[in-house]
């Protein structure tokens, strides 16, 4: 029996891919536990016995976290690193030292935006792996080549992190570790044009697992039978931390939608209630197109034809996973990069999300509906995902770095 710890930062969508891995190795008889600066969000979406250390840290809410809605490209960037990933890093470094120093893990796993899980392992000769949840990491390690004065800036600024919280002699590039990095996605998604970013940011470490996907608590009080069988359905939806920004695009989907409710279906995610969402469908009262504040989104895929949305990793992997063409509208992040993917793997369209009208999302929306190519590439990386292992791939890898083994291939 081996002991690992995951080290997460507090955002929805680099937890989830972790939760499966956590319960396979717990299934194998592994002690599990977490690091996290927000203790209830991981119980909520790992369940309630998971033990979970709690670590100080800022998350993305309040006056000083809350970025900019218009903020976009380099200055995006910019407040990521410096107002967030640093300060959370440095806030969680003596929670998760802690943590190690209590729970005793064989092997650290650290999401790819927690350094403060690498940085410390590495500083207490700990073995580590990278949850790397976006493969648009690997994209953009590489991509900095050709931005030397980005490059330089980021390589100071994790240069002066190592320096307070991790071992000044390390070498390790905190977002990818030496010894193993797990990535939930595949090259048939990822493509050609990941090449010099993994081998750049991670080369024969990466072990391509696929998404990991896990049963997630029912939240969601959703009416099944408003569904229509007879109507192929869209699904709307763009993730947790766009509520922000939201507003507008969804109003054009909705438009779009409701003109083609004759033959489509529309479910709306609208966690921020700007389009007037209703608490419940008699209230409603719209036989086309449903306004929900959440939805239970795994099971919600296996039954919708199109999936628009934001380009986040995680939606576009689980749509992929059930062979589910998209429209993405990237926004910010590593967004634009995972659209890019999905574009080039012939699986959806992208759309501006800041400037594309109602027409043309419907254009896009019918393409992806009712042109075959689109739904033939989503169902290839369907298959390609589903072979690569997920979750118990992941936990084997885990295993033998507690253990000391080389990591092997994924078949």
């Amino acid at each position: 029996m081996s002991g690992f710890l995951f080290v997460v930062p507090p955002l929805v969508g680099h937890i989830n891919p972790t939760v499966g891995v956590a319960a396979e190795l717990a299934a194998r008889g592994h002690r599990v536990a977490w690091a996290s600066a927000d203790p209830g969000l991981v119980r909520r979406l790992a369940g309630d016995e998971a033990v979970v250390f709690q670590c100080a840290g800022p998350v993305l809410t309040g006056e000083d976290g809350v970025r900019p809605t218009d903020l976009r490209g380099p200055e995006a960037l910019k407040f990521l690193w410096e107002r967030f990933l640093v300060p959370l890093a440095e806030a969680m470094a003596p929670g998760v030292r802690a943590a190690i120093g209590e729970f005793g893990p064989d092997a650290v796993v650290a999401d790819q935006q927690a350094f403060a899980g690498g940085l410390v392992a590495e500083r207490l000769r700990v073995p580590w792996a990278t949850s790397s949840t976006t493969s648009a990491e690997f994209t953009f390690a590489g991509a900095l080549a050709g931005m030397p004065k980005v490059a330089d800036w980021l390589d100071t600024l994790l240069h002066e992190l190592r320096g307070r919280i991790g071992d000044p002699s390390g070498t390790a590039d905190p977002r990818f570790s030496p010894h193993l990095v797990l990535a939930f996605s595949t090259p048939e998604l990822v493509g050609s044009g990941v090449g010099s970013g993994v081998e750049a940011g991670a080369g024969d470490r990466i072990r391509w697992v696929g998404p990991s996907m896990a049963t997630r608590p029912d939240s969601a009080d959703f009416p099944w039978t408003w569904l229509d069988p007879a109507r192929p359905t869209v699904l709307v939806t763009l993730g947790t931390a766009n509520t922000d920004v939201g507003a507008r695009f969804l109003a054009e989907c909705r438009d779009a939608l409701r003109s083609r409710a004759d033959r489509v279906q529309t479910v709306i995610v609208d966690p921020a209630n700007v389009l007037g969402a209703h608490a419940d469908l008699d209230d409603l009262n719209d036989k086309d197109v449903l306004i929900r504040s959440s939805v239970p989104q795994l099971p919600l895929l296996e039954r919708v034809d199109a999936v628009v949305c934001h380009a986040g990793h995680n939606t576009v992997c689980e749509a992929l996973w059930h062979g589910v063409p998209l429209v993405v509208a990237p926004i910010r992040d590593d967004q634009p990069v995972v659209a890019g993917q999905v574009v080039d793997a012939g699986a959806g369209i992208r759309v501006r999300f800041g400037r594309v009208t109602a027409p043309k999302l419907g254009a896009a929306i019918d393409a992806v509906l009712h042109e075959p190519g689109y739904r033939t590439a989503a169902e290839r990386i369907r298959t390609a995902f589903r072979a690569a292992g997920g979750a118990g791939a992941a936990a084997t890898h885990l295993e033998e770095l507690a253990i000391g083994a080389p990591a092997k291939e994924a078949p």
